[in-house]
């Protein structure tokens, strides 16, 4: 379990590396959910959502086929995602805002967040059973989309909404 974790980091670092790409390709409502619609800080945070919870998916089918005993798999993958976009940006804003951005720089950044990603997630799947667990996951997985599906269409106008590429603001708003 533990080298399937290390594993996971690499995995979800290569599906955030395509993920970042996906609504180019298909530009619409479902993939603005999911993946990055522009260059914005808050955008990219999608890749720290997507990819984890694809490659739950893929640890689940793995500990199903392998028969390893685990507990709380999705609710432990949705508390690390969400602590991981906090620490994300509080690692990265204090630097974007003091040199800018910096490719290398943001890459590292991720690789420190899914290697919390998923010590807490394996910390919290060794765990007893947490009652209801998978509602609760579900449900804080829905509402996070939901915020990101908000946020995408209706961000409000400030940096960490901000498309320098593209001066604009999510899907919807433009800077004038």
């Amino acid at each position: 379990m533990k080298k399937f974790k290390f594993i996971g980091i690499f995995i979800i670092l290569l599906l955030s590396i395509f993920s970042h790409f996906i609504y180019d390709f298909f530009p619409n409502i479902i993939f603005s959910i999911f993946f990055p619609v522009n260059e914005s800080i808050w955008e990219h945070m999608k890749l720290i959502i997507t990819p984890t919870l694809i490659f739950m998916l893929f640890e689940y089918l793995f500990y199903k086929k392998k028969n390893i005993k685990y507990n709380n798999l999705s609710l432990s993958y949705i508390i690390s995602i969400i602590l991981g976009i906090i620490i994300y940006l509080m690692i990265y804003l204090p630097i974007h805002y003091t040199i800018g951005h910096n490719l290398i720089i943001s890459i590292i950044i991720l690789i420190i967040v899914y290697l919390f990603i998923e010590l807490l997630s394996y910390k919290l799947i060794i765990r007893k059973e947490i009652k209801n667990s998978k509602i609760i996951s579900i449900v804080l997985i829905i509402i996070t989309y939901l915020v990101f599906l908000t946020l995408t269409y209706f961000p409000p106008k400030i940096d960490l909404f901000y498309d320098t590429q593209k001066n604009s603001y999510g899907i919807l708003k433009k800077e004038n």
